[in-house]
């Protein structure tokens, strides 16, 4: 995709999700990824994010970078070990990868400007949402699905989470990504219940 060698990738949250996604898009060539995320490995990361033991201790955007470098040492990775903050740049393909409605919502309205491609991951479970936006009438659906904390099912994005729910999230992400990569029509709401088994694109949307 020659497309692809003019990305700036950045990531925000390396935890389920974002840590998939990072090492996906790491795995298709992604030329510059920047990785965003104030936490560090723990030991239940190990089981449901996909950090390796050696990693307990170090910082999420540290130990993806290291993953990345050994996937293709020629990536550049830059990385911010703090919560995202409106004046940091970032690349022209957001991926956000947050468990909060609030910071969610705070970080859209703060790059949606600047971003020509935007993928959310969400994740409660097996039950798994993924939104692009690509254009005016995605932006606008998107900004539908954003709502007040008070209003979002309780527990985080990553509560009760599997490794394998998070790499299927990521998966439907990068997919999008490389849908508007080759100017393909991004679908602009996707959810995956695994439990029912169920894939709905919302025609809506």
């Amino acid at each position: 995709m020659d497309r692809l060698a003019e990305v700036s990738a950045t990531v925000i949250g390396v935890g389920a999700i974002g840590r998939q996604v990072a090492l996906q898009l790491a795995s298709i060539g992604t030329p510059r990824i920047q990785l965003i995320d104030f936490d560090s490995v723990d030991l239940s990361n190990t089981t449901t994010q996909g950090y390796r033991k050696h990693e307990i201790g170090w910082a999420k955007p540290f130990a993806t970078s290291q993953a990345i470098s050994e996937i293709d040492s020629t990536i550049e990775v830059s990385r911010v070990e703090d919560r995202f903050r409106p004046r940091q740049e970032i690349g022209n393909a957001v991926f956000c990868c947050v468990d909060s409605i609030t910071a969610r919502t705070a970080i859209w309205r703060s790059v949606k400007s600047h971003a020509g491609f935007w993928a959310d991951g969400r994740m409660l479970g097996e039950v798994l949402r993924v939104l692009a936006v690509t254009d005016r009438d995605a932006e606008a659906h998107y900004a539908s699905t954003l709502f007040a904390a008070s209003e979002a099912q309780q527990g985080t994005c990553t509560s009760r989470s599997t490794v394998y729910a998070a790499s299927i999230a990521a998966g439907i992400m990068v997919h999008q990504f490389t849908r508007w990569l080759r100017d393909i029509p991004s679908d602009a709401d996707t959810s995956v219940n695994l439990l029912s088994g169920e894939w709905v694109v919302h025609d809506d949307a």
